[in-house]
Order: structure tokens, then C-alpha cells, then sequence
């Protein structure tokens, strides 16, 4: 099984001819590829899986994936 994490893109770029964004994830931001979603643009949320973008989803997907993951965090644990 993976597990894909949602995220809010912050900024494109292109670097060697492939798409990158900076991704934000809470309070956390990641460069990600995105390639497999030409389309993405700042503001979008994003799935992502080992630093892939792998489908795009709104913003309420995206809320309620983060609420099922602080569900399933161990207790005092801060995702």
C-alpha cells in the first residue's frame, strides 16, 4: 500500500525541461515534480507520493484527507 499526501502548490518552476513546484504540507514545504500533472498551477492541491504530484483534487479533498490523517497519527503526535 502508499500513501499519497495532500499538499497546496506555493510556486512553478522548470528546470531542465521538467516541472517542479514547491509544495507546502501544513507547515512544511517540499519540492515536488510535477510532471504527471501538467496542468497543476500555484494554488492547486496536489497528491503527492515519494516527491511525485500524482493527481490533482480541490480543496475540500484536501481537508478532509488531512483530518483522516491526524485521526490515524498516534496520540500526541503533530503531523
Amino acid at each position: 500500500m502508499c500513501l499519497a499526501i495532500p499538499g497546496e502548490i506555493v510556486d512553478v518552476v522548470e528546470r531542465s525541461g521538467m516541472r517542479f513546484g514547491r509544495v507546502r504540507f501544513g507547515g512544511v514545504t517540499r519540492e515536488v515534480c510535477l510532471e504527471y500533472q501538467p496542468d497543476s498551477a500555484v494554488g492547486d492541491f496536489v497528491l503527492v507520493h515519494v516527491g511525485f504530484a500524482i493527481a490533482k483534487i480541490d480543496a475540500d479533498e484536501a481537508a478532509r484527507q488531512w483530518e483522516l490523517l491526524r485521526e490515524l497519527a498516534p496520540e500526541g503526535e503533530e503531523l
